[in-house]
């Protein structure tokens, strides 16, 4: 496993509010390691995806509840991990939101769009709550 250069993390409350927040920090980290501009996209999408997630659907909306994010910024690689307080789910059981019976759904893409844009994609869940982890390859770099 490669050495972390650096780490930037928050915590912020269930609140849909925080999503331009997070947004800024994304591109801040992303800016950071000298991502290209799609690159850069890929990563501001990822995490208000995720969040946006651990806020609706992991903490239910409740303020009271927290969600943390963690950038792990490597010389070639940036893993992002996000952390409800909810009760988890069955990534498995998520129906495939390309199946035509789906494609009309407002929602049930979020995990599609994570694993479309990032390199690797995984998830943790414990009794304190569910962690997924992305992570995002500078261009020319191999997802380990």
């Amino acid at each position: 496993m490669s050495r972390v250069a650096e780490e930037t993390s928050c915590v912020i409350p269930s609140c849909i509010k925080e999503l331009p927040k997070v947004e800024r920090l994304s591109k801040k980290v992303a800016r950071k390691m000298g991502l290209s501009e799609d690159e850069r996209d890929n990563l501001a999408i990822a995490v208000t995806e995720a969040v946006g997630n651990a806020i609706v659907h992991g903490n239910k909306k409740n303020p009271q509840k927290k969600v943390r994010l963690v950038f792990r910024m490597g010389k070639n690689s940036v893993a992002v991990s996000v952390t409800d307080e909810g009760p988890g789910f069955d990534p498995d059981k998520l129906g495939d939101p390309l199946d035509p019976q789906n494609l009309m759904k407002e929602s049930g893409r979020g995990l599609f769009i994570l694993k479309t844009l990032m390199d690797k994609v995984s998830f943790s869940f414990s009794p304190d709550g569910t962690t997924i982890t992305f992570v995002l390859q500078k261009k020319g770099q191999k997802a380990r």
